[in-house]
């Protein structure tokens, strides 16, 4: 069945509030292939490139989440602001995230379809903390999430936060998206069954 993870642990990156789909990745990068391993490499690479540096986005110091030479970031987490996956209903928004390398996202409120394709698809956990933590993390920070305590705990400044319960949804991202969760849950047969 599912895998569950004890802990995730990485730096975070922390961007403002109302960051939507087309600063994720603007729709001038949406042509490559999914499917081709090469192209697919290149949504990591334009991840969070629509960001306006002087607006709500980028962290402390315009970091950006990878380097032009770079498609996977050196960064496990986004924290966000309220309203996180704004926007149009592009499924490329979390899977260009994933490519990039981040393993969640951390927010106090989502845009509903982004949330749900973050899950559906099983790109990546968005999880939703108590307060905004987009003010007390820092970029950088070496954070972890503690899924069975629902936890953040920064280790860079020794605090620890509450998450609210992934609940239902935990099994379908872990299981890697819906569709694989409907197979491993016999709701749909096995691929070649």
């Amino acid at each position: 069945m599912t895998t569950k993870p004890t802990s995730l642990k990485g730096k975070a990156f922390v961007l403002g509030k109302n960051i939507d789909t087309d600063q994720i990745i603007p729709a001038a990068h949406l042509v490559y292939s999914l499917d081709d391993p090469e192209e697919r490499k290149l949504y990591g690479k334009y991840a969070l490139s629509g960001v306006p540096a002087p607006e709500s986005g980028l962290p402390q110091g315009n970091v950006r989440l990878t380097t032009e030479d770079q498609t996977e970031s050196e960064f496990s987490f986004i924290v966000g602001g309220h309203n996180f996956g704004c926007g149009s209903s592009r499924e490329h928004a979390p899977a260009c995230l994933e490519i990039a390398g981040i393993k969640a996202i951390i927010s106090p409120s989502y845009a509903r379809i982004f949330y749900r394709n973050s899950v559906d698809g099983g790109f990546l956990t968005p999880y939703e903390s108590v307060e905004d933590l987009s003010g007390e993390i820092h970029t950088d920070d070496e954070i972890e999430i503690d899924p069975e305590k629902h936890e953040l705990i920064n280790h860079t400044q020794n605090k620890t936060y509450k998450l609210k319960p992934l609940g239902s949804v935990a099994d379908i991202v872990h299981a890697g998206g819906i569709f694989a969760y409907a197979r491993q849950t016999g709701m749909v047969p096995a691929a070649g069954g």
